[in-house]
């Protein structure tokens, strides 16, 4: 699939890309790592930190597709959607919907 009319549509694929166990825990660090990041930049006042949290982020959840899942992240063809299920994702994991 190449094209998606909505967030709605995008994310069982989006799910679909992430089916091993190991990427997704990748995901999970790697957002947890992002909002750590987040925090102590606004808290302390030295916005120079946030530079790192896409790098972060994204870093984990890269190695997870490469690694592990052998697939090509889809930030590269849908970047908003991809961020979106990033977080959508993140929140099914806390509250148990996903397991890692």
């Amino acid at each position: 699939m190449s094209a998606f009319a909505s967030f709605r549509d995008f994310y069982p694929y989006y799910l679909n890309e992430h089916r091993d166990r190991r990427c997704r825990r990748l995901h999970f660090i790697g957002s947890s790592l992002v909002l750590l990041i987040v925090v102590f930049a606004l808290g302390s006042g030295q916005l120079v930190w946030l530079w790192l949290a896409p790098v972060v982020g994204y870093g984990f959840a890269w190695i997870g597709h490469f690694a592990f899942e052998k697939n090509r992240p889809a930030t590269f063809r849908h970047p908003l959607y991809s961020l979106m299920g990033d977080w959508v994702m993140y929140w099914e994991v806390l509250r148990g919907k996903v397991k890692i």
